[in-house]
């Protein structure tokens, strides 16, 4: 079996993280059945920690390889919004002109509306709640997985902020994702409130799915 290491983050390892993004962005799936720009994908969703806290973000690496990330924040009101970005791209960068993202922007825009109008409490922003002020992002490539390396950066992870001083952190991941709610909470998270529709998201068969925040006191 491969062994792997954790380490930080290094200005060289920035396109590796990008390109993980877009691979692992639906459920550890790519994203590119609904989203199929990889640089606007990746700004939205990797940017603002390999490019403005990169020392809260660890790498995993397998024979030299960069396999996973975890991007921390410890101060999520700091964090770039990634709706923003995607609201930039879509007007600014050529989104809506672009047949493989106008779909999803479009349907966000419908969904977001509907939802509002029927009181389905869909998603509106990021989670801000100062009992849980930090957060985490993480994917691994499936080359990286079922080596233990999630785990062991969980952990980096927490105990960088439990040294910083964080009272807690939160994550937020896909409801319909069961695996990866069972493994955050083999590492101490819980369910924090109930799930939320995920506007302009979809499943590759075209089902809706919901946003579900986790927490962790530390």
């Amino acid at each position: 079996m491969p062994k792997g290491k954790i380490r930080p983050y290094e200005l060289k390892d920035r396109e590796a993280i990008r390109q993980i993004c877009f691979e692992t962005g639906f459920m550890g799936e790519p994203a590119d059945f609904y989203w199929t720009d990889m640089e606007s994908f990746a700004d939205m969703w990797s940017s603002y920690y390999t490019d403005h806290e990169p020392e809260s973000v660890l790498v995993a690496e397998v024979d030299n390889e960069v396999v996973g990330y975890l991007l921390g924040c410890l101060d999520s009101k700091k964090a770039y919004n990634p709706v923003k970005i995607g609201a930039r791209y879509a007007f600014l960068g050529g989104g809506l002109l672009n047949s493989g993202t106008r779909p999803v922007l479009l349907r966000t825009v419908r969904d977001t509306v509907a939802d509002l109008i029927s009181r389905k409490s869909p998603l509106t922003g990021p989670f801000d709640d100062p009992r849980w002020p930090s957060h985490l992002h993480i994917d691994f490539l499936k080359k990286g997985r079922g080596l233990g390396l999630g785990r062991e950066i969980m952990t980096t992870w927490l105990e960088r902020l439990r040294s910083k001083g964080s009272p807690g952190c939160h994550l937020e991941t896909l409801a319909e994702n069961h695996s990866a709610i069972a493994f955050f909470k083999t590492m101490g998270f819980e369910l924090f409130g109930e799930p939320q529709l995920a506007p302009g998201i979809r499943s590759p068969k075209g089902v809706r799915v919901h946003g579900q925040v986790m927490v962790q006191t530390l």
